[in-house]
């Protein structure tokens, strides 16, 4: 017998968006731990906003909501707020009843100001590492390194030189614009989108783009992010940001870090003796890295492992939205990293509870 379509009508109903949400959702076990961060980082919020005035949407919601964007790969930060309007699943994680109205888009830029003040990403991301940390779930012991290029959010046509001349004039939505015969350099041209962003070329034969270098320190244990860096598409930034990184690792006793072939270079091996650190490096033809590293067994298994924190490249990449950056410039990419490498660590750290 063929069933009756029910028009929808509007009722009162005493359902909550937690009786909706499936109680083997994964996201249960990763609320828990963003709440207990959230908690930690209240005084941080006190500090953010003045004691009178208009209130404003409360930062933990901000929070969430970018972590959501990466969770979910949504494209950006308008298309989250008109789905939180009707997803209950969103409304549920937020602490939001299902009546509740969705807030603006515009929230996100007006408070980015103060969480990139107040560095509150950086926080969050060592709040997240320090529940892993005392799970027992971080190696103290033994690190990887490793560095890619993120494209930026200019495009090649922005491109100008930088001795005054004029940027091309655009004559339509997308102009077309010729650089044929042209010799563009980060010496001589810059973009007059985003600045900060250089040229840059994965290998031998590869198209430049604008792009900024990400960088992260894994833990080898369960390949949990330890430490996150955004910085400007040098010749040296790998070597650079990854001593920086190697540096804040917390403790006094000598530690092991793994990476590949850019990093057997004399300075950084050099540079991470000096800070007791045994550079597990994928050895060149014409190495410096020797028999006393390399005969160990550690060695070997450092190898081995070191190659997982492709893993968290590739989830930034094609999860977290990572493809080509939303953002302009280092310190507001810097923020977005800091958040997506803490909702990786999330995921991760929930898939090791039911482990």
């Amino acid at each position: 017998m063929r069933g009756k379509q029910e028009q929808q009508i509007t009722m009162l109903s005493a359902l909550t968006p937690e009786q909706l949400v499936p109680q083997d959702h994964p996201i249960r076990r990763i609320k828990p731990i963003v709440d207990q961060a959230l908690k930690e980082l209240s005084p941080t919020f006190n500090r953010m906003y003045a004691d009178v005035g208009r209130p404003s949407i409360p930062p933990e919601h901000l929070l969430k909501a970018s972590l959501l964007i990466a969770l979910y790969s949504i494209r950006s930060e308008r298309q989250f707020c008109e789905r939180l309007q009707y997803d209950l699943l969103f409304k549920w994680f937020l602490g939001l009843n299902i009546m509740d109205e969705a807030f603006d888009a515009s929230s996100f830029s007006k408070n980015k100001e103060r969480l990139l003040e107040h560095r509150v990403a950086r926080e969050f991301l060592t709040a997240v590492v320090a529940e892993a940390r005392c799970r027992k779930l971080l190696s103290e012991d033994h690190f990887s390194v490793d560095g890619t290029l993120l494209e930026s959010w200019a495009s090649l046509k922005s491109i100008h030189p930088k001795d005054g001349g004029e940027p091309p004039q655009p004559g339509e939505r997308n102009p077309d614009v010729d650089f044929r015969g042209q010799s563009r350099t980060n010496d001589t041209h810059c973009s007059s989108t985003d600045p900060e962003a250089r040229l840059a070329r994965k290998g031998t034969g590869k198209e430049a783009k604008l792009c900024f270098a990400g960088h992260v320190l894994m833990e080898n244990r369960n390949g949990l992010v330890v430490d996150v860096t955004v910085t400007r598409a040098t010749g040296t930034a790998e070597r650079d940001a990854a001593l920086d990184m190697i540096e804040k690792v917390p403790g006094s006793k000598r530690i092991t870090v793994g990476a590949d072939k850019g990093y057997d270079t004399r300075d950084f091996v050099v540079a991470c003796r000096e800070m007791k650190v045994t550079p597990h490096v994928a050895r060149r033809k014409w190495s410096i890295v020797d028999e006393r590293t390399t005969r160990h067994e550690g060695y070997s298994l450092s190898q081995r492992v070191r190659k997982r924190i492709e893993e968290i490249w590739g989830w930034v990449k094609t999860v977290g939205g990572g493809r080509k950056l939303r953002y302009k410039g280092v310190e507001r990419n810097q923020l977005w990293a800091e958040l997506t490498a803490a909702a990786f660590n999330l995921v991760r750290m929930a898939k090791l509870a039911v482990a």
